[in-house]
This record gives C-alpha cells, structure tokens and sequence, in this order.
C-alpha cells in the first residue's frame, strides 16, 4: 500500500477540544475526525487498527467456544419493556418512533435481543450450553461526551452471551471468557490488569473489569503486591477494603486504569424476565443461566495509545498496529531510491508482513515526523546515501534505535523481530 492511497491527513497541533493523548494523537495522526458530537469517522489507519483487534477477538471468541452472529441495531420498545429496562435505562437510550409510530431504541447493548432469540429457539437441555457473540456499531447518548473514542456516543463493541443448564455450568462459562480475555489482551501486546467490580446497569451479582494500566486512566483500582486480586477501587471502599489484601494480607498499591471489557455472571436476570426456558432431562422447565461479556473494540485502541506513547506521537504496538512497517523513502525522484522502496514493500508482503510505503513528494523532515506521529512500529529508510553501500536503515520506533541493514535481508530482520 502506498501512503498516497490512503487518507492520511495528520496534523501539527489537535483541536482545543481534544484534552486526552489519544484524542489528541488520533487526530493529529489523520485516524480518525469528528462528523457529530460524541461520533467520529474512522479513517483507514484507525481502522485497520481496530480490524486487527478485532481478528484476535474473533480467534480468542471461537477458541472458547462462542460462535458469531450479528444482531439487529434497532430494538422495539416491547422487548425492552419485558425486562424493565425502557424506564430505568434513562436518557442514555437513544429512543425514536417509526412511521407507525412505534416505538424503537438503538442498541447500546442486547442482552434483550439475545435472550429474546433464544428463548424462541432453545427448547430442549441437548442445545445446552450455548455462547454466542457479535461485534457491532453501539449507541449510548451520553450525556457529555468526552476525550473522543474514549467516551464517545458511537463506538464499536464485541458482546458475547452465555445460557447454561445451571449455575454451576454458568460459572465454568464465566471462567472461560475471563480466560479468553486475558489471551485477547495480551495479544495487543497491552499492560492490563483484571479486577473485581460492580455490575452496574447490567445486572448479576460477579464482575470483573480489564483494565489497561495508564497514568491517564480514569478509573483507581487496587492491585495486590503479592497476587494476582485486585479491585474497583469504589468498589472496594464501599465494603471498606483497604490497605491489605482479603485474599493473601499482601500490601495493596493504587494505580489508574481504563476500562476495556468487563465480563458478567447473569444468572436469570434477563431469562426470568424474558422466559428464556428449557426442557431438562425429566421434561421438566428450568430457567436458563447466562452470563454476558463486553469488550470496547474502538475503547481498546485509544487505551492502547494511552499506554503507549511519547513526545514525538503514537508507539503501538506491533500486533495492532496499522501496518508493521513504514518504508520510508526520502528521494521519489531518484530511480534507485523509489525501486528499492517498492521491491521491498513486495518483499515484506511476501515474507507476511503488511507495510506501507511513503511515497509522498515531501521533504524527508516532514516524512521522519509523520512515521514518528503515526507510530508504525518498524521504519525502514531508503535513500541514496545507505544505498551507495548496499544498505537500508531500519529504526524501531519504540526505542528509536536504528541500524544499518542489508536490502536483501530486510524482510527476514524485521521477521524475526515481529514473528
């Protein structure tokens, strides 16, 4: 891909309203501007960031077990009515009337919608247990919202729902998405932290958080020195936890963080409301037992820049970076300079890695503050003086060490770094 094709529109400074890093540095680095209050288009670099995340969930999801689907967006007011939640939801529940005059939401979560599919399909204990999930377009009509897609009214979230036989089979369900979200997490090459919270609006009465650690995070968690517990630190005052861990009598430390994903145990909230309902073996009704499980897809990548950052722009990192590499080349206009650019960007690509070719009739000053505001983890440099020796310079952006490289051997360096 050549940068040229892509709209890549960055910027020296970011709007007054921009007050967080990655609101800044998503505008500033061209990722993403904003159409309304609260709503932002996703520009081509931010949304291969976030089609990336988005392929490790997928893979972590069906690795535990939970197929994918894709729910309606819009809700009838019925459904909602069938759980209480047309009134307690408040004004965040974006709700119109269709020609008809009938009344509708726009989803900000479904547990109605799933639930509802369910219990109309699910009859007998042999189609038990069942997790299913969706990646999807919500709509939460907050009422200021902030530091872009950090707290935006329109944002991209993947969903899963659980029904189990029982509580037990409920409990084992919970365990295995809380295990699968530590492997999705880890695969964004994220610092994070899973602690125990409130349920909220969502209801159930087990929860936890994943917290990406950041100096800017809004939320305060307690974190154990000598285990792996943690908490909501709200939550933890409210049962006056406070100094010393329940579990192990450790030492706790406060630190920041920003909330990625939560994963809840249910138990029948949703199903008694709905009758979401099946046979057991004696032919009996049971309720069924669900649990439900959130991840903020758009919320993951402006906590990953959060996280990881610094004076000159972005550092991602590598599994959810936009590209891989940037080939940076400083002399269009120079024959060997633009034809070694391109051998190697079909190079990479054939060696499996995605990298995308500056190929912009700029001055290299202008393209060095580019990769470095973009954050592209790898930058390989082409320009006449490393080619008068057979070489490229190849700069990891992380530390900003750089280092000479034989043109041939690029794509079998940087492989090694990132395979």
């Amino acid at each position: 891909m050549l940068f040229s094709q892509l709209l890549i529109p960055t910027l020296r400074e970011a709007p007054a309203e921009a007050e967080v890093i990655s609101h800044q540095l998503l505008i500033r680095a061209g990722m993403i501007r904003k159409l309304a209050s609260g709503v932002y288009s996703y520009l081509p670099l931010a949304l291969r960031t976030i089609r990336k995340i988005e392929t490790i969930i997928r893979e972590e999801m069906n690795a535990a077990g939970a197929a994918e689907l894709l729910l309606p967006i819009v809700m009838p007011r019925e459904l909602w009515e069938e759980t209480g939640r047309w009134g307690i939801y408040g004004k965040e529940l974006l709700r119109f009337k269709d020609r008809h005059d009938r009344d509708f939401c726009i989803g900000p979560t479904h547990e109605e919608a799933i639930t509802d599919l369910v219990r109309n399909e699910v009859r007998s204990y042999r189609q038990l247990p069942l997790s299913l999930y969706q990646i999807q377009t919500k709509f939460r009509d907050e009422v200021r919202p902030r530091f872009g897609l950090m707290r935006g009214r329109e944002f991209i979230m993947k969903d899963c729902y659980s029904f189990d036989l029982d509580e037990a089979g409920a409990k084992r369900t919970y365990q295995r998405m809380y295990d699968a979200y530590v492997k999705i997490f880890r695969r964004c090459g994220l610092t994070f932290k899973a602690v125990e919270a409130g349920t909220g609006n969502i209801g159930g009465n087990l929860s936890h958080e994943f917290q990406v650690l950041a100096q800017s995070g809004e939320d305060a968690i307690l974190s154990c020195t000598g285990c792996d517990w943690g908490m909501n630190k709200e939550m933890a005052t409210e049962r006056s936890i406070a100094g010393q861990c329940p579990q192990c009598q450790k030492p706790l430390e406060e630190m920041r963080g920003i909330e990625v994903g939560q994963v809840f145990y249910l138990g029948t909230k949703y199903s008694q409301a709905l009758r979401a309902v099946y046979l057991d073996q004696g032919g009996k009704e049971q309720v069924i037992e669900m649990g439900c499980y959130g991840i903020g897809v758009s919320r993951t990548a402006a906590a990953a820049i959060e996280q990881n950052h610094d004076e000159k722009g972005i550092v991602w990192p590598v599994p959810i970076a936009p590209f891989s590499v940037e080939v940076v080349c400083l002399n269009k206009g120079a024959d060997e300079s633009w034809q070694v650019a391109q051998q190697l960007q079909a190079q990479l690509s054939e060696a499996g890695i995605d990298a995308v070719v500056d190929d912009r009739d700029l001055t290299p000053g202008v393209k060095f503050k580019d990769a470095d505001l973009i954050g592209i983890p790898y930058q390989v440099v082409v320009g006449p003086k490393g080619l008068a020796k057979g070489e490229v310079e190849i700069k990891e952006r992380k530390s900003g060490v750089a280092v000479g490289v034989v043109k041939d051997q690029v794509a079998g360096w940087i492989r090694q770094k990132i395979i």
